[in-house]
């Protein structure tokens, strides 16, 4: 029987990049979808198979997600619009769809703190520039847990590109805020994959040394 791959969208950079590092580390095999060739040498170098496809794109994903069986799909996807469309709801929504079709058990989310009820967490003037984006990744975060999957979603704090601190926690309390470096986010993301405390709940990410706030909080063990 051929090995199941995790399907990661957004490996090219930031937060994906470093799950992708992480999952190699962990020596899962892992297919990620690529929309362009820029970084795919890079990628097939550490080992990982590529999959050339648009997330805009519902039947482009549908075909990625096609041969070997996928055990569980992690998306990054998002960020600056694409032809005025964003990534962050339509390209997540293709994924969902994509991944019940295909037969996925497990789908974990990076959406971001200010998403949904964790509104509360951000001051005003971060509510009002990130306004737009957080609208769509609350829709995505919706249409994930309407699919039927199995889900994890994941809502970082602001991010930084230092190395990883150790530091990062989970909490299921969405009034928490803080900073948390793109390779602790990679490294929670990977142990929730294999998780089933995690299964079907909505966390934030932080550092707890990076807090806004509050430091007495509920923390989920992965």
């Amino acid at each position: 029987m051929a090995a199941s791959y995790v399907f990661l969208a957004g490996a090219s950079r930031g937060v994906g990049r470093e799950i992708a590092h992480c999952l190699v580390r962990r020596s899962l095999p892992v297919k990620a979808l690529l929309r362009s060739e820029a970084v795919r040498a890079e990628l097939e170098a550490m080992g990982i198979a590529i999959a050339l496809g648009d997330a805009l794109n519902l039947a482009e994903v549908e075909q990625a997600m096609q041969g070997e069986p996928i055990e569980a799909v992690i998306s990054t996807i998002g960020g600056l619009p694409q032809d005025g469309k964003r990534a962050d709801y339509l390209g997540n929504k293709n994924l969902i769809d994509a991944a019940v079709k295909a037969g996925v058990q497990k789908f974990i989310l990076v959406s971001s703190i200010g998403s949904g009820d964790s509104v509360v967490a951000l001051p005003p003037q971060a509510l009002q520039a990130l306004s737009e984006v957080l609208v769509e990744k609350e829709k995505a975060e919706q249409h994930l847990m309407a699919s039927g999957l199995t889900y994890t979603i994941i809502r970082p704090g602001g991010l930084k590109s230092e190395p990883a601190t150790g530091n990062a926690v989970l909490t299921p309390d969405p009034t928490v805020a803080g900073s948390i470096h793109r390779a602790d986010v990679a490294e929670l993301v990977c142990r929730c994959l294999q998780s089933d405390r995690v299964n079907n709940r909505v966390l934030s990410a932080v550092d707890q040394q990076m807090l806004y706030g509050q430091s007495e909080f509920e923390r989920v063990e992965v």
